[in-house]
């Protein structure tokens, strides 16, 4: 190669060199470029709020809690109706209602968030009394269901149950739990409550302590063996108990539950006349008893129709006995 080719490739080669380089240096320019404009822009952003404006919020917020504040109820004894549940308050959540009332880019209106405040005292606190009915500023009623033989009624009160959305608890004696473990597990399916009836429908009252013991603690055996439930409530055949029966009771961890109104289903009445007897006698609390029997499955219909008329939210005995709040004001976790 003579020495003008070679001087020509040599051009050739630095011309390139100089192209790619210049089209690099616009890289790295705009690269270097964005990284500024980046900046300036998140050097840009302000806060949405002062610290005097969200400090203004707070006030304005803590202001109204005191307004808005319901003090929760203690448990207590009540001379007629002995043990008698407690019922949370209710106040603003302070931090949570400016984090939300923030989020929406606006101060106004300001987005309360409520939560719950549980009494000093619950019901467990009281000792070992019977319970006859639930708080009477709690708007809420149950139906506790006895059981202990017949088994014809209780699927059309299901699906009575089913269709209207409530949840009821099934009080079992024992010797049906075992003999109908198939029924039993048919209505524990449904979602509902299933509790302590006694082994073999005694009057409690009557028994000496280690029999009254035994009807406990044998039912309460078949419902951890067969439902695997973790029971709370004990319901005492034909409401027959003395101090003794509560004392075995709590000695197994169950809290002896009797009723507020009684349906007297077992005498066989009209199915009208258990919805009037029970719509007159209805209030806040209330325990409603009833068996699956062919008077308590027709009049069951109107029975919750009438309590839903009055605005009374139906639960299991231990939402009823529990101090939650009906309807609750606390927002769900998400």
């Amino acid at each position: 190669m003579n020495l003008r080719t070679k001087i020509g490739w040599i051009g050739v080669c630095m011309a390139a060199f100089i192209a790619a380089f210049s089209l690099n240096l616009g890289g790295i320019g705009d690269y270097v470029a964005s990284v500024k404009a980046n900046g300036a822009a998140k050097a840009a952003v302000k806060p949405l709020f002062s610290e005097q404006e969200l400090s203004e919020l707070r006030q304005t917020i803590a202001g109204e809690a005191e307004k808005q504040r319901i003090a929760p109820v203690d448990a207590r004894i009540d001379r007629v109706w002995k043990a008698i549940p407690g019922y949370n308050g209710v106040e603003v959540d302070i931090d949570k209602s400016v984090e939300k009332t923030v989020a929406t880019g606006a101060l106004t209106p300001i987005q309360f968030v409520y939560k719950e405040v549980a009494p000093e005292v619950s019901l467990r606190d009281l000792g070992r009394f019977p319970i006859f009915k639930g708080n009477p500023e709690k708007k809420m009623i149950a139906f506790m269901i006895n059981v202990a033989w017949g088994n014809e009624y209780i699927q059309p009160i299901l699906d009575t149950l089913e269709k209207e959305q409530v949840k009821a608890t099934f009080f079992l004696d024992g010797s049906w739990l075992k003999k109908y473990p198939d029924v039993a597990k048919q209505i524990q399916a449904k979602g509902h409550e299933m509790s302590n009836h006694a082994y073999s429908h005694p009057n409690m009252s009557e028994l000496g302590r280690q029999a009254a013991y035994t009807q406990i603690s044998k039912t309460e055996d078949l419902l951890k063996s067969t439902l695997a439930v973790d029971n709370k409530w004990f319901a005492p055949p034909s409401g027959d108990y003395n101090q003794t029966t509560i004392q075995v009771a709590a000695e197994q961890g169950l809290m002896t539950v009797l009723w507020t109104i009684d349906t007297v289903d077992w005498k066989k009445p009209p199915p009208d006349t258990i919805m009037r007897r029970i719509s007159a006698k209805l209030e806040p609390g209330a325990l409603i008893l009833m068996h699956p029997t062919a008077s308590s499955r027709d009049a069951l219909p109107g029975m919750i129709r009438d309590a839903k008329q009055k605005g009374y939210a139906i639960g299991t005995v231990s939402e009823l006995l529990s101090s939650s709040r009906v309807p609750s004001v606390v927002e769900p976790e998400s």
